[in-house]
């Protein structure tokens, strides 16, 4: 709480003093004190924080979206937007930004919206695969695509504006990693490749699985093993999947990672093009540029 709430329920300035120095109570901003002596938590930090700001003020950016669970992480920072009329001094472990129009906030630990806190963080990312894991992870956490796409439409200044639409634009696909989009994107569409099913679940072998694309008719199924998804390449229950559909349904399943699909898209799209055509694909590639590997 702050000190003036202190003072207005008769606790005085040198009582609170005495209370820091002997360690019963803690200050972690000035003018704000949290009244234990035990670890201070992220959220009696974050609500401190708030305090401190003063009327107007919300969580916002890492801080906002640790609150609404995109993030697993809030960073080492609290960060705080508050209406750029005010000022606030800075302090160490604080970050405030002024915003001449403060988005919608709420909740018990007052944080600006969802949809806005994903814009915040995609416009100051750089790399666009950072840009698609955000979105990525804020809908597969509840975030919905077309709240996403009117608020990005709204902004006077977005970076990354147009893969933000582009990929939501994406959500009917079943787009569900930053990995997958890439291959969308380099593989299949610039190489005239068939539209895969997407995140197809099924039971094969007495289990449930998941396949990330599915060739339908075809035989042929592809599967994305991403750093995200699966930071030690193919498990063991991978491996059971891929022979328990060998075995049951004689389909065949291509795996790929980072280094295929983004640094090797054409030489990827001529594999799966291959084995298509060895399951009765009557179709042809394209080639995506004059140094294209695929034959069409």
């Amino acid at each position: 709480m702050t000190s003036a709430q202190l003072r207005s329920w008769g606790v005085g300035r040198a009582v609170t003093s005495r209370r820091i120095a002997r360690g019963d109570w803690q200050q972690p901003w000035r003018g704000v004190v949290v009244l234990h002596s035990g670890t201070i938590t992220w959220r009696e930090r974050a609500r401190g924080a708030l305090q401190y700001c003063g009327d107007g003020a919300a969580l916002s950016h890492s801080s906002a979206a640790f609150v609404h669970g995109i993030v697993a992480t809030p960073g080492s920072r609290i960060v705080v937007s508050i209406p750029a009329r005010r000022t606030v001094s800075e302090q160490p472990g604080l970050d405030v930004r002024r915003r001449r129009q403060m988005p919608h906030a709420g909740g018990r630990l007052r944080a600006i919206g969802v949809d806005v806190t994903v814009l915040d963080l995609v416009h100051e990312l750089d790399s666009e695969d950072d840009v698609v894991g955000l979105v990525c992870a804020a809908v597969r956490a509840g975030v919905l695509p077309g709240r996403l796409l009117v608020h990005s439409g709204q902004r006077r200044f977005l970076r990354h504006r147009g893969l933000v639409r582009a990929l939501l634009g994406d959500e009917g696909s079943g787009v569900e990693s930053p990995l997958e989009h890439r291959y969308v994107r380099d593989v299949e569409r610039p190489h005239r490749l068939p539209v895969a099913h997407a995140q197809v679940r099924e039971r094969v072998g007495g289990r449930w699985i998941r396949a990330d694309r599915v060739h339908v008719g075809l035989g042929v199924r592809i599967e994305l093993d991403g750093q995200l998804a699966h930071p030690s390449g193919r498990t063991d229950l991978d491996t059971w999947r891929d022979n328990a559909v060998l075995i049951e349904r004689s389909e065949i399943t291509l795996r790929y990672r980072w280094q295929h699909v983004v640094a090797q898209p054409c030489a990827t799209a001529a594999q799966v093009a291959a084995a298509l055509r060895s399951r009765g694909w009557t179709g042809s590639p394209r080639r995506c540029s004059p140094t294209c590997l695929v034959l069409a």
